[in-house]
């Protein structure tokens, strides 16, 4: 079953997403507000209100109605009165309204499926408009609407979607396809056919939605996972976290059919062992070599364990639990010890699946015994739990330890907790003998406490204990009878009850009195205690008649017109038992045999001890019983299925014209993957990467060529740089690696910049990270910046900022979020909001921010629950561009456009050190986000980009004189930019 934190998840994101994109920061909270609540509600006024603004012709009025309809959908209030006049709105060209109408049509289109229907044509035509939102959210508004007729039109739809250039419409697609099935199961198999498209998509954003897909309508379909194994656990710590959890656990199902066991032993031996020589050769097995694409699983889930998201961590510690070697398992603990510091509601699921490990492996969470310690603090259910743990783990060595630790809990004012310990104690002294009559002897004197409910338990624990040694223990017996009449706890009386009658001759001065007493308290009992009561009679007069026979009378015929049934029947079936007569028959030869026979003695046991029969972290786990939908792992295979199945063709068709750059991106992508192959890590130089492009676009020859990438050619790592450009989420889960090629970008976000924006591969890495926030100043929260110089999706027209928020506290800080800006005007796409970030955590967000090509600072407010600090990132000129590929001849051409005003030189004196060809490029991609331009004369160094905002060409050239002069000449329509980029390369170029 797919673990427990995703059911929630995939349900729909959309309209969170959509609300997002919109806007929510700018949800507006009316005056009279506060009177929607209480006895005189006027929500009645106000939604007259909000429909004559829909209904207005001014596109403000309704962008704001639609703003307030949105703000009391988030807060959980009705508005399905308002649908014909927000339908209405659907149509409209203004982008920001219709983002807000279709976010409040996924929420009411499933209830007004009548009024949805009638602009189901207005729905397909969004289907194809610009806007990739739009087309999204029209496809989640049309799966959202549970009608029958239109099948067809959702499957086109969603066929369509698939092919969509946009990758978040391709998630869109894939969300769609969960609900179209549950509405039309028949549309499997064309569905199943859909799905295997987005499986071979390579963008991060969708890989979680479609393996989510998968699960839901053909989870038993491993083949369509063969070809695509390898591609999911590359780009899985780049997929988005829940993405992670579903994909996590598709791979554990599909890792146990296709892998052997890693657990095999190889002391194996035969059945007729021999000593001679010959027949240890034969008996020896051959030792296990794990299979590449299983050690890939595991190489690529390990990084997780640091994630921020507990379900992530919890989905690989129960994978590495159920996949990896026994050696292997232990680090997952530390990352499993860490949850223990989050929610409640975390811990209790942890703490669950540590209950479960520490029973089959002490070892693995011994030397962290103190993180289960039992605070004060904790919730009843938490302490048993680590209760629980804490008795799994006892051993010799740390048993009195152990014990100090109970002996505190004991006294503990949460009564069930306290009953739990004394549990916990009786199972210590089962499990570890040396320290039984410790145990014994710690539970005897907690019989004189004040506390019945204490009293009690430690009553039923030593009737446990005693039946391990009975003949050592007469004196506890006598004990336990004096205490009897001042224990009322119906359970701690008929274990004293049961041990009597099971022990009674070795007390056969006290059992008769105790039966004596309890002749006189009969009818008063509890249901439980009166039937320990009967045998107790019943095992007296069998042992000591003389004494006892006409109170075992007086018992019986109590009992005979008992009001319970079950009194009634023991009754009289202990009176033809033990009482001869003629229609006894035989039976009475063997009552004695029959009351009195040895028992055995109760095993005490862990409650999780059979738990392992299901998969850790799922629902079925944490519930003990297996839940509907649940799926097993599958037992290992005897012998591993033909790896061969996961190698995969690619054809690469040779491109000419327009196309040798992409060619040539293609080319480096593999190159810089065969060298972190081989080198694991190490980086080339720039000069030696351009060198290698440049000889393989010589020897590139043949027309077609088909490659077989087998498990060896696979396991260099996919950069997870190449999925940012479609991340969608912009909280990630570790710093994003910078050094990338812009020319891979083009490629890998499936031709969303093609159009507008060709860009070539800059040969500098480094970039400079600014401070946005000191600790000192933001109580603990501190902030640094970069500009990692990529395309921003949100907005072409914005600058992708990276922001590494750190806690340096002592405390979690919650709700970190973008507040006002300044000016308001300022478009700044926030990062989601950061709901906890524990002490000495650090986590990288995405924002994108259009400075207009300006260099004036944008002013914001970093947010926290508490606090608010007034920050501001104000970019260097260079980093408002984006880099452009054109060649000598078409540089030349926009050069001579751009003369007289649109031209700025200076003369400048270079370092010495700056004066190579390597050297000058070095400097300038330091300074300027600009593409290389090739050039016929050595002299002459060529650079050309475009402004984010406006897409404006800027030409730089920089032509060397003599020794180290240069004439350093800029060509732009932005004279502004112009000046304050020739300050910055001639500051560059003068520097050593």
């Amino acid at each position: 079953m797919r673990n427990m934190s995703t059911a929630v998840l995939y349900n729909d994101q959309g309209g969170a997403e959509a609300a997002v994109e919109a806007g929510q920061e700018s949800t507006p909270t009316t005056s009279s507000s506060g009177a929607a609540f209480g006895l005189f509600s006027t929500d009645f006024k106000k939604n007259e209100d909000l429909k004559e603004m829909l209904e207005s012709n001014k596109e403000s009025l309704k962008l704001e109605a639609m703003k307030r309809v949105v703000g009391l959908i988030a807060k959980g209030k009705n508005s399905s009165e308002l649908f014909p006049a927000v339908v209405k709105n659907v149509a409209s060209k203004n982008i920001e309204l219709k983002k807000l109408v279709y976010v409040y049509l996924v929420r009411y289109a499933e209830e007004q499926q009548d009024l949805a229907l009638l602009s189901i044509s207005t729905f397909q035509r969004a289907l194809k408009d610009p806007n990739q939102f739009i087309r999204a959210s029209a496809l989640r508004v049309l799966s959202s609407i549970r009608v029958p007729i239109i099948v067809p039109i959702m499957m086109l739809a969603i066929k369509e979607a698939a092919a969509d250039l946009s990758p978040y419409v391709r998630k869109t697609s894939a969300h769609a396809i969960q609900k179209l099935y549950s509405l039309d199961p028949e549309q499997k198999e064309q569905l199943i056919e859909v799905i295997e498209k987005l499986l071979k998509d390579k963008s991060t954003l969708v890989a979680g939605s479609v393996v989510m897909a998968f699960e839901e309508v053909c989870p038993d379909r491993i083949d369509l996972i063969h070809k695509n194994y390898r591609k999911l656990c590359n780009l899985l710590v780049d997929v988005e976290e829940w993405g992670q959890v579903v994909i996590i656990s598709m791979l554990t199902r599909y890792a146990r059919t296709q892998f052997t066991s890693p657990w095999k032993e190889n002391n194996d031996k035969t059945f007729y062992e021999s000593d001679s020589e010959e027949k240890k050769e034969q008996t020896e097995a051959k030792p296990y070599i794990m299979d590449p694409d299983h050690r890939l699983l595991l190489r690529n889930t390990k990084p997780l364990l640091q994630s921020r998201n507990t379900a992530v961590v919890m989905s690989v510690a129960q994978l590495y639990w159920h996949l990896a070697p026994k050696h292997e398992v232990n680090i997952v603990t530390k990352s499993l010890v860490r949850l223990l510091r989050s929610h409640r509601e975390v811990q209790y699921i942890v703490l669950q699946n540590i209950a479960t490990m520490s029973i089959q492996r002490k070892g693995m969470f011994e030397p962290y015994m103190k993180s289960f310690y039992v605070r004060s603090t904790d919730a009843t259910h938490i302490k048993t739990l680590k209760l629980e743990i804490l008795t799994n783990l006892a051993n010799e060595a740390n048993i009195s330890t152990i014990l100090r630790e109970f002996q505190t809990y004991v006294k503990s004012q949460d009564k069930a907790f306290a009953a739990a310990t004394i549990q916990a104690i009786g199972r210590c002294a089962t499990n570890i003998s040396e320290v039984t009559d410790t145990c014994l002897n710690g539970l005897v004197l907690l019989l004189s406490n004040r506390d019945e409910t204490v009293v009690a338990e430690s009553v039923v624990v030593i009737k446990k204990l005693l039946q391990t040694q009975p003949t050592q223990h007469s004196e506890i017996i006598k004990h336990m009878a004096k205490l009897f009449d001042n224990i009322t706890v119906p359970m701690a009386r008929a274990s004293i009850l049961w041990l009597m009658g099971e022990y009674c001759e070795r007390v056969p001065k006290i059992a008769p009195d105790v039966l004596r007493k309890m002749a006189k308290t009969f009818t008063a009992e509890e249901d439980i205690v009166k039937l320990q009561t009967v045998n107790l009679a019943a095992k007296l007069y069998l042992t000591n008649s003389k004494q006892t026979k006409l109170l075992t009378q007086y018992i019986l015929n109590l009992g005979k017109y008992d009001q319970n049934y079950d009194i009634r029947d023991r009754t009289r079936f202990i009176r033809q038992l033990i009482v001869p007569n003629e229609k006894s028959g035989a039976l009475n030869k063997y009552a004695r045999r029959i009351l009195l026979a040895p028992k055995p003695a109760p095993v005490l046991e862990s409650a999780f001890k059979d738990r392992d029969r299901f998969q850790l972290g799922t629902l079925s786990h944490s519930l003990n019983v297996k839940a509907a939908g649940y799926q097993e792992l599958s037992d290992w295979p005897a012998v591993a299925p033909d790896q061969s199945v996961r190698n995969v063709e690619v054809i690469e068709p040779v491109r000419s014209g327009s196309e040798s750059e992409e060619e040539s991106s293609e080319e480096s992508d593999k190159t810089s993957s065969d060298s972190g192959k081989s080198s694991s890590g190490s980086e080339k130089s720039s000069s030696e990467s351009e060198a290698e492009q440049k000889k393989k676009k010589k020897t590139k020859k043949a027309p077609l060529k088909k490659n077989k990438l087998t498990a060896g050619d696979r396991y260099g790592e996919v950069p997870p740089a190449r999925q940012l450009c479609v991340q969608m989420f912009p909280v990630s889960l570790s710093s994003s690696r910078v050094c990338v090629s812009h020319s891979q970008q083009l490629i890998d976000c499936g031709g969303l910049f093609r159009v507008s924006l060709q860009v070539t591969t800059p040969s500098f890495g480094p970039v400079k990270t600014y401070e946005l926030l000191h600790h000192m100043t933001g109580k603990g929260l501190s902030a640094k910046y970069h500009f990692p110089r990529q395309p921003c999706l949100y907005q072409p027209s914005m600058v992708a900022v990276q922001v590494i928020l750190t806690n340096s506290s002592d405390h979690s800080l919650e709700e970190i979020h973008i507040g006002d800006r300044s000016p308001a005007s300022l478009n700044i796409h926030c990062f989601n909001t950061i709901e906890r970030l524990e002490p000495e955590a650090s986590v990288t967000v995405s924002m994108g921010i259009d400075f207009s090509d300006s260099t004036q600072a944008a002013n914001f407010q970093l947010c926290t629950k508490e606090d608010q600090f007034s920050v501001s990132i104000q970019p260097a000129v260079g980093e408002l561009l984006m880099p452009s590929t054109m060649t000598e001849e078409d540089f030349s051409k926009e050069q001579g456009k751009l003369l007289g005003m649109n031209e700025t030189s200076a003369t400048i004196t270079m370092a010495t050190a700056n004066t190579s060809s390597q050297a000058i490029g070095k400097q300038v991609l330091s300074v300027a986000n600009v593409g290389v331009v090739s050039s016929s004369q050595n002299n002459v160094h060529r650079f050309a980009g475009r402004t984010v905002s406006s897409g404006a060409v800027v030409l730089v050239s920089l032509e060397q004189k003599e020794s180290c002069a240069a004439l350093l000449t800029i060509n732009t329509e932005k004279s502004v930019m112009a000046s304050m980029l020739l300050r910055d390369l001639k500051q560059a170029l003068a520097q050593a």
